[in-house]
């Protein structure tokens, strides 16, 4: 006999020649000698069972039968097994494949090992001791999302420089439907916009979100009770379903999406290794293009892909998204300002509040459209967000009846206030903004003029106007005076006499006009 086999490769040569394959084909599938086949054929032949009979028995049966120990070509095989040990060296790197590798292999030496037999002995000489469980999952149930361990880059368009991005990864573990996206940062900000990208993706929700025990995600890790970040809980709210991080350091609990970024490194990364993108827009474009190609693919062993099963079986049992996509919230906290407001300090500008809420401490909720302020956990304002810087944004509802009235300070509005005491009142007051280029100027003449009817009634302040416009002297002081010396229940005409009287009392010593022609 040219070689003998070790049990592994005897149990082939059996299950081959049942399949129908010549000892030619068995040699050459197996990359064994022809020779070799022949006599344990013979083998096979001369003993007491048939080769049905010898693809049952466990190895004991068979090593009682050919009790040989196993002899090798040593050239060859230790040509294979110095070839691992380079391979074994890019294990960690970013798309390694075996079959990549097994086709390197196969250009190398003269006389390959088949693509079995290259893993077989791959397998044995790098045994994995530690079992794993098997995980079913359940439709709708859960998406597992990470980020990928090497980073993808685009250029700065004016110094060429390569700025690293990070790779976003979701899958639904049922279907195994992908999604891909770049950002950034792994910061809280993008990955809650990623998490509700792959959800506008998938058109649901699942019922949780199995997360890595990520800095933004979570703020304390714990594998039995970790702390959830407060917006994760929030996002995770809004989209009614519930974040469930992973255990520490137990890649396990999350072995698809792991795989999911492997296979993101083959069919992503590795096509577009020599492409150049100058925006985070353009890269996403051809990630979402290759994405679609990866989700058609079909299953070896399913006849069917990513994006059918997903369509046929795991959509129906997601949840239905929400009207509006989550928006990210930020927080602060703030006294309520004497005047009414609180300062924001994000925008460097002010909010109102009820004013009875002067004084108080609230929280500020904001997001990059609205701002809310809650005092005890009850919303007590709600603006819309105002990115300008140094202005006051005001609800009238918020503001007390005194202030409700400053607010709405114009023109017409002093006018309709001096409707009600008089004509004459009105007249004055319009003799007031004549007189005024700007108008504010005039507001508190005229509310000090208005206000006079609280000490002397409307009709004495009607007749004081009235004889302060007759005389074209329109002004607060003027026509206290005359409410004070009670000139104006004097008639007008006897009023008018008695301004052109000289204010000069007669007296001896004084000559009249006539000496002075």
């Amino acid at each position: 006999m040219a070689n003998t086999l070790d049990l592994m490769d005897i149990k082939q040569i059996i299950t081959l020649q049942l399949d129908g394959l010549s000892n030619r084909k068995i040699a050459g599938t197996l990359g064994i000698s022809r020779n070799t086949v022949n006599s344990y054929m013979k083998l096979f032949n001369a003993c007491d069972y048939s080769i049905e009979e010898l693809r049952g028995f466990d190895n004991a049966a068979l090593t009682d039968l050919f009790p040989s120990h196993t002899t090798i070509n040593n050239d060859r095989f230790n040509e294979l097994m110095g070839y691992f040990e380079q391979i074994n060296q890019s294990r960690n790197h970013p798309g390694f494949t075996f079959l990549y590798h097994y086709n390197e292999y196969n250009k190398q030496v003269k006389t390959p090992y088949s693509y079995t037999q290259f893993m077989e002995h791959y397998r044995r000489k790098y045994a994995k001791v530690k079992g794993s469980m098997k995980l079913e999952h359940e439709a709708g149930k859960e998406v597992f999302i990470d980020f990928a361990g090497s980073k993808l880059h685009i250029t700065d368009k004016h110094t060429g420089e390569l700025i690293p991005v990070e790779v976003f990864v979701c899958i639904l573990p049922s279907s195994q439907y992908t999604y891909v996206e770049a950002c950034m940062s792994q910061k809280r900000e993008d990955l809650i916009d990623c998490i509700g990208n792959a959800l506008s993706f998938y058109g649901g929700v699942p019922k949780a979100i199995v997360s890595d025990n990520l800095k933004s995600a979570v703020t304390r890790a714990n594998k039995y009770e970790p702390d959830i970040n407060r917006s994760l809980k929030d996002m995770a709210s809004h989209y009614n379903c519930v974040i469930n991080p992973t255990r520490s350091y137990s890649p396990q609990d999350k072995a698809l999406v792991e795989n999911a970024v492997q296979l993101a490194y083959q069919r992503i990364y590795y096509p577009i290794r020599s492409m150049t993108f100058f925006s985070l827009e353009e890269l996403n474009k051809e990630i979402r293009r290759l994405l679609g190609s990866y989700n058609d693919l079909l299953f070896q062993r399913k006849e069917a892909s990513r994006k059918e099963l997903f369509q046929s079986v795991e959509r129906a049992y997601l949840k239905p998204l929400p009207q509006t996509p989550y928006q990210l919230k930020d927080y602060r906290r703030a006294k309520v300002q004497k005047i009414g407001y609180v300062y924001f300090s994000p925008d460097k500008n002010y909010y109102s509040v009820p004013y009875r809420y002067i004084g108080k401490s609230t929280l500020i909720h904001y997001t990059k459209s609205f701002v809310e302020i809650y005092h005890y956990h009850e919303r007590i304002a709600l603006h819309r967000r105002n990115p300008s810087k140094g202005i006051y944004i005001t609800n009238k509802n918020h503001l007390s009846s005194t202030h409700k009235d400053y607010t709405e300070w114009s023109p017409d509005f002093f006018k309709t206030m001096a409707l009600r005491h008089g004509s004459n009142v009105v007249a004055c007051i319009e003799g007031l903004f004549i007189e005024c280029d700007y108008p504010e100027t005039a507001y508190k003449r005229a509310m000090g003029i208005i206000q006079l009817h609280r000490i002397y009634g409307s009709e004495r302040l009607n007749n004081a106007c009235g004889r302060a416009v007759y005389a074209k002297a329109v002004s607060y002081q003027r026509i206290k005076n005359i409410l004070e010396n009670k000139l104006d229940s004097m008639p007008l005409d006897d009023w008018g006499k008695d301004n052109k009287q000289s204010h000069i009392p007669p007296h001896e010593n004084i000559r009249g006009a006539g000496s002075f022609k």
